[in-house]
């Protein structure tokens, strides 16, 4: 089993999230990227992904919507900057609710650790010192933590496919 989600602090407006997996760098990407793969393990399991738009080029947008057990529905959008297969993804991200207070930029490395052996590391670049000590301040990591245990059991089935 991969071990936990590590996060710490970057610097005032950055925050890194770092997470391993026991899957190919190729399938990670797969997961990350295409959109009949992304709601099958983004979120909390007992929220459904309402809708998923992922434009996987330079320029193309990409939207997502949730909708919570108590019919609570939440989205986000942006735009991707860089796309770099499989090894970096940049792109920005803004909630409906704006809760971070303005755009984020998020920067995705893909380590290819081995033949089945891969670990992504994320850059999240919020527009203030605030925004980043609001996001830190949710439980951020542990619902980031139950989605990609979700996605370690869709890179174990689409491994054995």
């Amino acid at each position: 089993m991969p071990k936990p989600l590590e996060i710490k602090t970057l610097s005032d407006t950055e925050i890194v999230v770092r997470r391993a997996f026991d899957a190919n760098v190729a399938l990670v990407w797969r997961c990350f990227t295409e959109p009949a793969l992304i709601p099958r393990w983004y979120g909390l399991p007992d929220w459904e992904m309402t809708f998923c738009e992922y434009d996987a080029r330079v320029g193309g947008k990409w939207r997502f919507g949730t909708k919570s057990p108590t019919g609570f529905e939440m989205g986000s959008s942006g735009e991707i900057k860089e796309f770099v297969r499989p090894k970096r993804i940049v792109n920005t991200e803004l909630y409906d609710q704006d809760w971070t207070g303005g755009e984020t930029i998020n920067t995705a490395v893909f380590h290819d650790d081995g033949p089945d052996a891969a670990t992504v590391t994320m850059v999240v670049k919020y527009a203030s010192k605030e925004g980043r000590d609001a996001a830190l301040a949710t439980p951020m990591a542990e619902g980031m933590e139950v989605g990609f245990k979700r996605l370690d059991a869709v890179l174990a089935e689409e491994a054995n496919r």
